[in-house]
């Protein structure tokens, strides 16, 4: 089992202003269907040949972290905890869980690689696709 970059995600002040200044510079669109809005706290913009994609997230603090730019990363097969497991064992440590952020079935866990650089593991698509579970 293997992770693929879903994005790379920045940390700012203002989601909205900074990507589309990023589109401008690189050429990236909003996705299709969702386009960024004006006081949208999150921002996600793609490169329309290769597909890469930026987050831009609010973040906030009174001072932006020294770290603002990390990769969330995605399970090619299997599910989120089952891929957090297996990064455990490579070495990487866990230092938040977003888990259950937005409703059952949802959210991310933050994890810090050997040398303390940080990602995150976000669902796979299958449980993206597959939607959150009923209620129990």
């Amino acid at each position: 089992m293997t992770s693929f970059i879903a994005h790379t995600t920045v940390d700012c002040r203002n989601a909205y202003e900074l990507s589309e200044w990023w589109k401008a510079l690189l050429g990236y669109v909003d996705i299709d269907g969702d386009p960024n809005e004006p006081g949208h706290e999150e921002c996600l913009i793609r490169d329309p040949e290769s597909g890469h994609r930026i987050l831009f997230i609010e973040v906030p603090d009174e001072e932006l972290p020294a770290k603002r730019i990390h990769f969330d990363v995605r399970p090619r097969e299997g599910s989120r905890d089952e891929e957090l497991e297996r990064v455990l064992a490579l070495g990487a440590r866990q230092v938040g869980d977003m888990r259950g952020k937005y409703g059952p079935g949802t959210g991310w866990v933050v994890l810090a690689d050997p040398e303390g650089n940080e990602f995150c593991i976000l669902r796979s698509l299958d449980e993206v696709h597959a939607g959150p579970p009923p209620p129990a």
